[in-house]
């Protein structure tokens, strides 16, 4: 697990080398380094906030197979990778600070299921930007999404995913 580097400039950004770009970037999108190759060939981005709505069309351009196969890169929450260890630094510290790694054994069967019932239904993870939500948001988020259509959820994974990228764009990046 690879700790976060210190965050650089856009100007920095935009002279890295492609491989310098893409070990920098490789994990805004969660175990989906093509993100990264795609954005560094976009260069230069005035700010991060382009950058972030680059990734975001990124995102919007894949089609539903693709779409799907981002949000499947993603754990399930305080799930077996969590308990484990095995989370990618980000999720680790993302999941950590909503408070997921504190659940009570009631909680943390309690999402176990949810979880399994949501990944049944839909065929990949819930997602959810754990940074913006507690617990307790976390839980009702995936109760509340369990009655969505397929469809739905896809879409809903993706704009939490582009939740999540921007967070983790903002905090590789420093505004100057």
């Amino acid at each position: 697990m690879m700790p976060m580097p210190e965050p650089i400039s856009i100007d920095e950004v935009n002279v890295l080398t492609p491989v310098e770009f893409r070990q920098r970037f490789g994990n805004i999108i969660e175990c989906c380094p093509d993100v990264a190759a795609a954005l560094s060939s976009q260069r230069p981005f005035i700010n991060v906030e382009s950058m972030a709505l680059a990734a975001n069309r990124f995102l919007d351009q894949l089609q539903p197979q693709g779409k799907e196969r981002v949000l499947l890169l993603h754990p399930d929450l305080a799930g077996r990778l969590a308990e484990q260890g095995q989370l990618t630094h980000e999720s680790s510290r993302e999941q950590k600070s909503a408070g997921l790694d504190s659940l009570s054994p009631a909680d943390k069967t309690r999402i176990n299921e949810l979880n399994k019932r949501y990944r049944a239904k839909f065929g990949f993870p819930f997602v959810i930007c754990a940074r913006e939500n507690k617990v307790a948001n976390i839980f009702q988020g995936l109760e509340a999404r369990l009655s969505n259509a397929r469809e739905t959820e896809l879409e809903i994974g993706i704009n939490e995913v582009k939740k999540i990228c921007r967070l983790r764009i903002r905090e590789l990046i420093y505004d100057n």
